[in-house]
């Protein structure tokens, strides 16, 4: 009785797998037949940034309206040529291009974001910094509110290759600092890379030129900023000093 009772357990077991396999065939069968009705497309603006707008997304996919998506069966989709489409432009930092249950397409982007814009005098040629240190041109749709950079001739190039080795690493550590700091980020208005690598700001809120010397100490430098700020000109005023140096150890030099 007792192997009567496992052989049906075993069979039971055995027709369940069968269905949920068949169920499985049928529902993949189902989808494989479903067309495309429309693209829902997602910009993550986390950080206020506009530089890509669903309709370029939209010309991206479709190659400029020349390869309808729309009506087409799942088969005929190519979602990682999709995604590289949308990866080449410009300001688009990663991209997924997914099905849902009803067979439509659901893209999502996750933008490039600008941490400074290197300003290039005499010349048109003025592009953003990334986060990463790569370099990226300017957008006809939206200019981001980053700090401008500008840097002595005899300043090394600020390119891509700059930000990726140890030194220029010391830089894109300041940019980034300044950018993750809402009230340095506000009070700071430029900065300046000299020739021999040290870095001069020039704030917001008064004419004091801030020198801040090599790229170093970055956190022990702005505490010493915020002392000038919230002790020193209050009291002093702040048209009396031209010059805020706080670039040595234990030394705040105002003149």
């Amino acid at each position: 009785m007792p192997l009567n009772r496992k052989i049906k357990s075993l069979i039971f077991a055995f027709c369940c797998v069968a269905v949920f396999g068949a169920l499985v065939v049928f529902a993949g069968e189902r989808q494989q037949q479903k067309n495309c009705e429309k693209v829902n497309i997602a910009i993550e603006n986390e950080y206020n940034n506009y530089f890509i707008s669903e309709k370029e997304v939209s010309e991206l996919l479709t190659k400029d309206g020349a390869e309808k998506i729309a009506g087409l069966n799942r088969s005929e989709i190519n979602l990682k040529n999709l995604e590289m489409r949308i990866k080449a432009h410009k300001f688009v930092k990663d991209a997924q291009v997914s099905r849902d249950l009803k067979g439509n397409l659901k893209v999502s982007i996750k933008q490039n974001r600008p941490i400074a814009r290197l300003i290039h005098e005499n010349s048109d040629n003025d592009v953003y910094i990334d986060d990463e240190g790569n370099i990226l041109p300017l957008s006809e749709r939206f200019t981001a509110r980053v700090i401008p950079i500008t840097k002595s001739v005899q300043s090394p190039a600020l390119n891509n290759a700059f930000f990726q080795d140890s030194v220029g690493q010391a830089y894109l550590s300041l940019l980034q600092f300044i950018d993750h700091d809402a009230f340095w980020k506000a009070q700071l208005a430029q900065m300046h890379i000299e020739a021999d690598g040290k870095v001069t700001f020039q704030p917001q809120v008064g004419d004091q030129k801030i020198e801040f010397g090599m790229p170093e100490d970055i956190e022990r430098k702005f505490k010493k900023l915020m002392i000038v700020y919230k002790q020193v000109l209050p009291q002093m005023g702040w048209a009396r000093y031209k010059r805020v140096n706080i670039e040595f150890n234990d030394q705040i030099i105002c003149e």
